[in-house]
């Protein structure tokens, strides 16, 4: 993907109302401290665009981002940060719900999960919520960079067991650092996603 122009066209908050795009929509779910951000600005080959924070829990809305007129990167409210109200969780909570019951567009669902660790239990209720909801979640595991070569394949079959995978389900290691990742999870959007709509 030649990434020519990013905009942040839609941010949608708690008593928004949802956009009605044309394009296809990718989202990207994942907790406070997962990389989200990193991620993101890694796909669209920016700095800083999608803000990153020394705060987790900073992303308390949905933000749409317009990939050249052609798709959005639908970056969804980061779950399990311990400073957030129990109110505030549910409202997000019902937020993502509305979202992924009332998008027409969305394509797939990234959950990302920290390599380094087993998933957590907030790893694996929001794996569940979303296969739930009838997607089939793609995981990327994060912070590659963080962990040896050697690990990789005894983590990633941590994961798959942790968070009790539906077999087949794709695994993606991504570094935001390295950009390790980047073009395999751009190739996927492109091949199995983004043809569907014309």
């Amino acid at each position: 993907m030649i990434i020519k122009n990013v905009n942040l066209e839609t941010v949608c908050g708690i008593t928004s109302v949802l956009p009605d795009n044309a394009h296809p929509e990718i989202a990207f779910s994942g907790k406070s401290n997962v990389g989200k951000s990193s991620l993101i600005n890694a796909l669209m080959n920016r700095k800083s665009y999608a803000r990153i924070s020394a705060t987790p829990g900073k992303t308390q809305t949905i933000n749409y981002y317009n990939i050249n007129d052609e798709l959005y990167l639908v970056d969804l409210p980061g779950y399990g940060y311990a400073k957030v109200s129990e109110k505030e969780k549910i409202k997000w909570g019902q937020l993502v719900e509305r979202y992924l019951h009332s998008s027409r567009q969305l394509k797939v669902v990234f959950l990302l999960i920290d390599i380094r660790h087993e998933p957590s239990a907030n790893d694996k209720m929001m794996y569940d919520w979303i296969v739930g909801q009838g997607y089939e979640p793609i995981i990327i595991a994060t912070k590659l960079d963080k962990i040896k070569r050697s690990q990789i394949e005894k983590h990633i079959k941590m994961l798959r067991t942790g968070l009790k995978l539906i077999p087949g389900t794709k695994v993606i290691p991504f570094s935001s650092m390295t950009k390790q990742g980047r073009d395999e999870i751009w190739e996927l959007v492109e091949t199995e996603y983004i043809g569907e709509v014309e």
